[in-house]
């Protein structure tokens, strides 16, 4: 799985297991552990302003939806979603999963950092936008080494 995820430019992935203690018994999902896939990955574009780059990334891909675009700190960022059910005979558990996109335009204007959040939690929807949008807003293209490693 690792070697896949490198293989489309992931460079982190956390895989989380979260108690759901928002407390609504009324929500189908809340009746076990909530699981959760975030991934970073690079994704090399032509060059174009940062926006135009930030908004390609959600009109060129199909299925895209609560498209919304953002101007964070480290610059501009669309955010998306889609929704899939893992395909009939493939192994994989029938739920349906959740994933919720943000991309942000790396400043050099050629690459793209894109941000997945993946749950198996739909009915939590919000919460996990609201995590995507906070982890979005801590993003920085800047060098915590400073200049002397060798760039960002």
């Amino acid at each position: 799985m690792l070697a896949a995820l490198r293989e489309v430019g992931t460079v982190h992935c956390s895989i989380g297991l979260h108690r759901d203690d928002v407390g609504d018994v009324s929500v189908a999902d809340s009746r076990g552990p909530l699981f959760s896939l975030f991934t970073v990955s690079w994704r090399e574009t032509g060059v174009a302003p940062r926006g135009v780059t930030a908004a390609r990334a959600v009109t060129s891909a199909d299925g895209h939806a609560q498209i919304g675009f953002a101007e964070l700190p480290c610059g501009p960022a669309t955010f998306s979603e889609t929704a899939a059910t893992p395909a009939p005979g493939s192994g994989l558990p029938q739920r349906p999963l959740l994933q919720l996109h943000a991309y942000l335009p790396h400043p050099d204007c050629r690459r793209l950092a894109v941000l997945t959040l993946t749950t198996t939690a739909p009915g939590r929807r919000d919460e996990y936008r609201a995590i995507l949008r906070l982890i979005a807003e801590s993003v920085s293209f800047e060098n915590p080494l400073g200049e002397a490693s060798g760039g960002s």
